[in-house]
């Protein structure tokens, strides 16, 4: 997995995580990501970041919301 998607798993799962058990909004994730200062200020990477995310089975989806898949899983055992 490239590393700027690895630290956008990082950026997310830490909002996520102080969030709620709702999860954080997918338009939210979307913005905290290009708030970032380590992450590309693109949408479009912060997008296809998320999809990724999402397709290799670290995030999931619930409503519109992320959530993390196995928050005992840290950033480094990709």
């Amino acid at each position: 997995m490239p590393d700027w998607i690895e630290r956008g798993y990082q950026i997310l799962s830490a909002k996520i995580t102080d969030a709620s058990s709702e999860g954080l909004p997918r338009d939210r994730a979307r913005e905290e990501l290009l708030a970032h200062g380590e992450f590309p200020d693109e949408p479009s990477d912060a997008e296809y970041a998320i999809d990724h995310l999402l397709n290799s089975g670290w995030l999931y989806e619930v409503d519109g919301s992320l959530r993390i898949t196995d928050p005992n899983l840290k950033p480094d055992e990709f």
